[in-house]
C-alpha cells in the first residue's frame, strides 16, 4: 500500500515537522536530525544537508528554533505550538477512533510487508517486538 512512493511524497513537504517532533525529544545537530530521520524512516530516506540545513537557519529566524552554543538545536515555545507528529513520524494524524486506529495499523503493516520483501535484513531487529505485538493482538480477538 505504501511502497516506496510512500517516502518520495513525503520528503521535504514533511521535513519541518519531522524536525520539530525530532528536537522536541532532545536537542539535536543537524547531522543528528539527519541520522534520526533516516532510523525513523527504516532507512526509507535519509535527507541531505542541503535540505536540513538551510531549513534549520530559517526556523532559527523565525524563532521555531533555537541554536546552542554546543551547535544543538532546541525548540522555542513558538516551535512547541507548531506540533509534532503523534508518533514520531508522519503516517497521518493523531487516531480519533478506533476505525481510524484500525485503518492505521494496517497501513504501518503494508510498510513492514514491503519492507521485509524489498529489505529483510532491515526487520531482523525489530522481529522480536513485533511478534509480541502480533501475540497481543491475536489476544484480543
Amino acid at each position: 500500500m505504501w511502497g516506496h512512493r510512500h517516502w518520495g511524497g513525503m520528503r521535504r513537504g514533511w521535513l519541518r515537522p519531522w524536525i520539530i517532533s525530532i528536537v522536541g525529544r532532545s536537542p539535536k545537530n543537524g547531522a543528528e536530525i539527519i541520522d534520526e530521520i533516516e532510523k525513523m524512516s527504516w532507512g526509507g530516506w535519509r535527507p541531505s544537508p542541503g535540505s536540513i540545513y538551510p531549513l534549520l537557519d530559517q526556523m532559527t529566524v523565525e524563532g521555531a528554533l533555537k541554536k546552542r552554543e554546543d551547535g544543538r538545536y532546541e525548540l522555542t515555545d513558538n516551535g512547541k505550538d507548531e506540533g509534532s507528529f503523534p508518533f514520531g513520524f508522519p503516517f497521518g494524524q493523531r487516531p480519533t477512533s478506533v476505525e481510524s486506529m484500525v485503518s492505521e495499523m494496517r497501513d504501518y503493516v503494508s510498510y513492514f510487508e514491503d519492507l521485509a520483501r524489498s529489505s529483510p535484513s532491515k526487520m531482523d531487529p525489530y522481529r522480536d517486538r513485533l511478534r509480541e505485538v502480533t501475540d497481543r493482538l491475536s489476544k484480543l480477538l
